[in-house]
């Protein structure tokens, strides 16, 4: 499968100047191909806090795995996280992880919106890393769904945790999902660290389901043209767009539960 991926970084006040010739397309009941498209804020937790994340839209084929219930070779933007199968290194590990999920338009129990903080900690006084998410659709295989910009660990700080809120818009079917986390080193992609529900619940069995499944959304399409479509395109995708970013800024967030996460280390 070809992976592609559109990446627009922007604060998140700004979603009047993104465009690249974004298509997104509602799927017909039962299509055996669906494009896995994401909208993305993301940041440390004070920057969220303070309205700078940053938004990406993010594009995948469908059914294009990675992650190790494959092999360790995600199909990741700018080059990153294309490192072989390494062991962690035992200098980073996962301390915390606090996944809320939100927006059910149609109220059948399964929701479109990933809020997810981690706190990963280094023995190093100061690390520079990105992390790939993945998602398991009904103990699948496991498929990218975000990447980070890079970030900095400092020691066991716990004022460095990161935030990744994730829009599923399209491509992702009613169900039970799992979330891993993989952990990569900005100096040479080396993978790190991981952590997935196998080390903790918060990340596994997450009732999830696409934004055009929902059922507000349902039978409704949404297309920009990339060749002189008019501003009627691009007025549905700023809709889409400023919608998504209304209600992450107004949407409550609940203090993170620390979930320890048994990697050998204790918190310095």
């Amino acid at each position: 499968m070809t992976f592609t991926n559109t990446k627009i970084s922007v604060p998140l006040f700004a979603y009047a100047i993104l465009g690249s010739g974004l298509l997104l397309t509602v799927p017909t009941a039962g299509a055996a191909e669906e494009l896995r498209t994401t909208v993305t804020t993301q940041g440390s937790k004070s920057a969220i806090d303070n309205g700078a994340g940053v938004t990406s839209i993010q594009e995948f084929d469908s059914k294009t795995p990675a992650g190790k219930r494959s092999a360790r070779k995600p199909q990741s933007i700018d080059g990153k996280a294309t490192a072989a199968a390494q062991a962690p290194n035992t200098d980073f590990w996962f301390y915390a992880v606090d996944v809320e999920l939100y927006s059910d338009q149609d109220r059948d129990g399964y929701y479109s919106n990933i809020d997810l903080l981690f706190d990963a900690d280094t023995n190093y006084a100061v690390a520079d890393v990105y992390a790939v998410l993945y998602l398991s659709y009904e103990g699948g295989d496991w498929e990218e769904y975000a990447v980070t910009e890079d970030f900095t660990l400092f020691g066991t700080s716990a004022d460095d945790e990161y935030i990744v809120d994730t829009e599923l818009v399209s491509g992702y079917a009613r169900g039970s999902y799992d979330i891993l986390i993989e952990l990569y080193d900005t100096w040479d992609n080396s993978f790190v660290a991981d952590v997935g529900p196998y080390d903790t619940s918060e990340l596994g069995l997450l009732p999830l389901e696409d934004t055009i499944r929902d059922e507000a959304t349902r039978g409704s399409t949404v297309v920009v043209n990339n060749g002189g479509g008019g501003a009627s395109g691009w007025l549905l995708l700023l809709v889409l767009l400023a919608a998504c970013g209304a209600h992450y800024l107004t949407a409550p967030r609940r203090e993170a539960v620390k979930v320890e996460v048994e990697r050998g280390h204790n918190e310095q």
